[in-house]
């Protein structure tokens, strides 16, 4: 009976010290648990953005994640690139066949490429037409000038649409975590106007309400 006593006793603190063991095993499991990863939600810094907008075109709108706008952006200063060699190499030509109708050098005449007409009628330095002369040097001329003015707006066009993109990315980025709640509201109903001899007509009533 004694006998049976004592393995009972072992059994049971065997028993006990298995429970404890379990418990703190479960606890120092959920206590491991709980740590878990934080996951940060993107911010935009608006100066950061900018800062990147001026080193190279696009990198604002990349870093906004606004990657829709990076063929715009792309497609704007290759327009304009494209503006800038065509006026160019217009102006270049117009340029040179001027100079080359106003020298009297036969030898010099790539004027005969613009001007769709017999050299022999206002080629200075074969007739003495000068009224003729004059017409088609006067019109180079105009070409010259006409080229120059879009080569410059061209370049021009450049500058503003670079500086349209770094302002651009300036604003993603500051309305970048902008929160729209429901305590700005606008309605737009139809309404009746009254019009002088006692008509009526159509109009729009826009109204706006702000919850504080």
């Amino acid at each position: 009976m004694i006998f049976i006593l004592k393995t009972f006793q072992k059994i049971l603190i065997i028993l006990i010290l298995q429970l404890f063991y379990i418990q703190q095993s479960g606890f120092a499991q959920d206590s491991l648990s709980v740590a878990k990863p934080v996951k940060h939600k993107f911010q935009a810094e608006p100066l950061k953005a900018t800062m990147l907008a001026v080193a190279f075109p696009g990198l604002g709108q990349i870093y906004n994640r606004k990657y829709w706008k990076i063929p715009l952006v792309y497609a704007g200063f290759g327009g304009l690139i494209y503006a800038v060699g065509i006026n160019s190499r217009n102006y270049n030509l117009y340029m040179k066949g001027y100079q080359d109708f106003t020298d009297a050098i036969p030898e010099t005449n790539s004027y005969l490429k613009l001007i769709r007409a017999d050299f022999s009628t206002y080629d200075p330095s074969v007739t003495a037409n000068l009224s003729r002369a004059a017409y088609y040097r006067d019109g180079m001329l105009r070409m010259v000038d006409y080229y120059k003015r879009y080569r410059d707006l061209s370049y021009i066009g450049i500058a503003g649409w670079y500086l349209i993109s770094i302002l651009d990315a300036n604003v993603d980025a500051s309305l970048f975590n902008y929160d729209i709640s429901d305590n700005l509201d606008v309605a737009v109903v139809p309404v009746q106007m009254p019009l002088p001899g006692g008509y009526l007509g159509a109009g729009i009533s826009v109204s706006l309400k702000v919850t504080f």
